[in-house]
Formats: C-alpha cells, sequence, structure tokens
C-alpha cells in the first residue's frame, strides 16, 4: 500500500472503521528499531503507516500521560477515562461492540428492557439498505454518547485541575505520539497487517452487495 497517497481524511476514517478491540503491540516491537527517514514523502508514509499499526499503543500512550500527569488527582482520572470512551465511542467497531456487551448484560436481568435498547431496523430496498446503516447505542444515536462523555469529562476536567494542565499534558501526549511514529521504522508485520486489513475491508463492502 501506497501511505504516501493516503489522505489525512482517509486515515480518519479508517481509524474510525477498523477494529480497535485488538491487544496493542509488545513493547520489544514498539520500541524496536528507530532511523531518521530519508525525505518528506517517506516521513509521511512511515507516519501514516505507523499511526494505523500502532494506533492501540499510542491511545494507550496518551492516555498514561494524561493519568500520570494527575495521578494526585482522582477526578482528574475519571475524567481521562470518560474522555478516553468519548473517543472510543467514534470508532464504529467500539461502538458496536459496546453497545452489545451492553445489551446483553442488560438482557440477563430484563429482556424487555435490552429489547428496546436495539438499534432502529433500516429498511431494504431491493436486497440494499436505503440510507447507510447509522451507528446506535443502547437504542440512541452514537452522537448523543459522544456529547454526553463529552461534556461530563469537560466538567471533570475544569473542576480537578487547570486547563492549562490539561493541555500541556495532551501536547506531550501527542507529541511522544507523533516522534515516535516519524523515527520508527515500519516492519514486515505493519506492511502485512495493512494488507490483511485492506482484504477485510474490501470483502465487508462485497458481503453488502
Amino acid at each position: 500500500m501506497d501511505w504516501g497517497s493516503v489522505t489525512a481524511e482517509d486515515l480518519m476514517d479508517a481509524l474510525r472503521e477498523v477494529d480497535w478491540s485488538s491487544p496493542p503491540r509488545p513493547l520489544t516491537e514498539f520500541f524496536s528499531r528507530f532511523t531518521i527517514p530519508r525525505s518528506y514523502s517517506k516521513w509521511n508514509s512511515r507516519l501514516k503507516c505507523n499511526l494505523y499499526y500502532y494506533r492501540t499503543n499510542y491511545f494507550i500512550l496518551i492516555i498514561f500521560v494524561l493519568g500520570m500527569g494527575f495521578l494526585r488527582r482522582p477526578l482528574a482520572i475519571v475524567a481521562a477515562m470518560l474522555t478516553a470512551i468519548s473517543i472510543g465511542f467514534l470508532n464504529d467497531s467500539f461502538a458496536v461492540t459496546f453497545n452489545e456487551k451492553v445489551t446483553r448484560t442488560v438482557r440477563q436481568f430484563s429482556p424487555h428492557l435490552a429489547a428496546k435498547l436495539r438499534p432502529p431496523i433500516v429498511p431494504v430496498i431491493r436486497g440494499r439498505p436505503s440510507t447507510k446503516r447509522a451507528i446506535h447505542i443502547c437504542g440512541k444515536p452514537r452522537w448523543m454518547f459522544v456529547m454526553a462523555f463529552s461534556i461530563a469529562s469537560g466538567i471533570l476536567w475544569f473542576t480537578s485541575c487547570n486547563l492549562l494542565t490539561v493541555l500541556w499534558a495532551l501536547v506531550i501526549g501527542l507529541l511522544a505520539t507523533v516522534l515516535h511514529a516519524s523515527f520508527r521504522t515500519p516492519n514486515l508485520k505493519a506492511r502485512l497487517n495493512t494488507f490483511r486489513e485492506e482484504f477485510r475491508a474490501v470483502w465487508r463492502n462485497y458481503s453488502e452487495l
């Protein structure tokens, strides 16, 4: 795959649709080999490839930096967790998995209530959905949960600590992510993983026809 031709919008769409339930890459692989990119195009391709391949590691890294920055502030740690969940809801796989687990848990206590948590049925015309299926969580549109968790985390951030401290911790986490993605040499596993994800995407689109 030519990562140089991948736009930032394509990368964001891929990160939104890809499965995030896979465990992070081992630390021995994450800190294995670093080299300086020879050109801007090499750096651009390496950055996108590593952001996609080590996405779970970078996500944990940013949350870890935020948690370490507010280790003595319990509310700030809760705010970091709510922020992570609100960001996770933006990913299709995470939102669907979260909805299924909540529905399955509720079904054990109240099947009637669990039936109300199911997403609305999309009408099918000539074997195809009339509209693109929207992601629902507990029977409600996904954006409602994203907004609710974002507002709750924002309130906790504001009441638990200085907002400037939050920004500094976030900048440090993002900077560490960009530096690692820029100098970590993509290995064969990253390239094979890219081709496997491409095959899954093509197969998923084919099965929906």
